[in-house]
């Protein structure tokens, strides 16, 4: 991992950095000052967007569900699993995902994933005649598989790239990237695809969706492949260098990390999180309609508003972390602030007015898609030196399960009892989750290893 780590940027981004302090190093006796390259914003950014062009696919056929049932003459349940999908592929991959971006570093395992998200796109324009949805959900399994070289990346990418003070506001904005591209999920296909229209113009609709995505990801796919580098010249920080300097054992890190008590109780507090994001959100349109049919676009904007009130969240967390370094009071927190605001969206959500249900879906997104690099960053810490795609591909693999789990229990309560039940349900999992972060030590390691540099 080091020599992959140390590889060098092009000479014109080498000459200018910016300086940080004079340390010594922990890998060396004399002192060394450690630099952070501008460059280093130009990298984060590319990302951001890589990020977003497979994350907006993620929703893609879910929230305009009715649309493609009618055209495609499939049930709801298999939209619902293109959606899952995303999940289901997670699980297994992301082992090999991780120990692929442990060994080759940033570079290699981003222009995999940025291959896979533009080959499964492109798939999906073939896809569009009515006997093809097997084409279109292959396509979509592609970008599903991508997505394992993406979601552990922004504390690797962080950590590699950014000095001590800036790598949690680093982290939140790597993982605004996933935010964007959901919010671009919630909004475009409602806007583009017309569920009232013929079958010829849901066509056209398709047609049009899919080249845009289409184009989208190849533009994204080459500046990856022209200016995306895996590290800069020199590390930017004391934990950077140690980071650096340990040989990693992939193995041992994994036995490491699942024998860390603290990581245990944070994968079980930060999967029921994200497992009810991840339930709402696919079964959004269903549950909007319910309560306001006719209200499709409705659904996609609320679920807009969700995630950009979460990337707000998620910036401010960043910072808040960057200045305070109090992890596990900002983390807990921020959980508490989740589970009551799930609350208010359940008491307004059949007020009649879907003017209230736009300003708790506010609240809500805050504070629920805002824990997200919170829960990234405080893992981090608790498990420093381990590699941090390893630390956050482990913390993404049991979201999966739990939002597969929840995401199942949450369309059979739909179905079968009042929605009310099945929103207090998830309420009352967001108070279990509440309860697990409170155990939790704060034991800063990274923080440790930083102020001893």
């Amino acid at each position: 991992m080091a020599e992959k780590n140390l590889e060098v940027c092009g000479s014109v981004m080498d000459g200018v950095a910016e300086k940080g302090g004079v340390l010594e190093s922990p890998t060396k006796k004399s002192p060394v000052e450690y630099v952070v390259y501008p460059i280093r914003w130009a990298v984060l950014f590319i990302f951001v967007f890589y990020s977003a062009s497979n994350s907006m696919q993620w929703i893609q056929y879910s929230i305009i569900q009715d649309a493609i049932v009618k055209y495609y003459g499939v049930n709801s349940i298999t939209v619902y699993w293109t959606s899952m999908i995303y999940m289901i592929t997670y699980i297994p991959l992301i082992f090999p995902g991780s120990w692929l971006l442990d060994k080759t570093g940033l570079r290699v395992t981003t222009i995999i994933g940025a291959f896979g998200t533009c080959a499964g796109a492109w798939l999906k324009v073939f896809s569009v005649p009515q006997d093809r949805f097997w084409l279109g959900f292959t396509g979509q399994t592609v970008v599903a598989i991508s997505q394992v070289f993406i979601l552990n990346v922004p504390p690797r990418l962080a950590a590699v790239w950014f000095g001590a003070d800036q790598v949690s506001s680093a982290c939140s904005v790597g993982v605004f990237g996933n935010q964007l591209g959901v919010a671009l999920g919630f909004v475009l296909p409602p806007m583009l695809v017309g569920a009232n229209g013929t079958i010829q113009e849901i066509a056209t609709d398709l047609q049009r969706m899919f080249y845009i995505v289409a184009g989208l990801t190849s533009v994204i796919f080459v500046l990856i492949v022209l200016f995306f580098k895996a590290a800069p010249p020199t590390p930017p920080s004391a934990a950077a260098d140690l980071g650096n300097s340990l040989d990693s054992n992939f193995l041992q890190s994994i036995k490491k990390l699942l024998t860390n008590r603290n990581y245990i109780l944070l994968l079980i507090s930060y999967g029921l999180n994200v497992g009810v994001f991840y339930a709402i959100s696919t079964l959004l349109n269903q549950l909007i309609l319910t309560y306001y049919p006719g209200a499709n676009q409705d659904a996609g904007r609320i679920g807009l508003v969700i995630v950009v009130a979460g990337m707000a969240g998620s910036v401010l967390c960043g910072l808040v972390l960057d200045k305070t370094h109090r992890f596990k009071e900002t983390t807990l927190a921020v959980y508490a602030a989740s589970c009551i605001g799930m609350v208010i969206f359940t008491f307004t959500l059949n007020c009649g007015y879907i003017g209230v249900v736009y300003l708790s879906s506010i609240l809500l997104g805050f504070f629920m898609t805002g824990y997200l690099p919170v829960g990234f960053e405080f893992a981090s810490e608790v498990t420093y030196p381990e590699p941090e795609g390893t630390t956050s591909g482990i913390l993404n693999a049991v979201v999966q399960i739990f939002g597969i789990v929840l995401t199942l229990l949450y369309e059979w309560m739909l179905n079968t009892v009042h929605d009310r039940w099945a929103n207090l349900t998830l309420c009352a999992i967001l108070a279990v989750g509440t309860g697990i972060t409170a155990a939790i030590r704060s034991d800063l390691r990274r923080q440790a290893a930083q102020n001893k540099g």
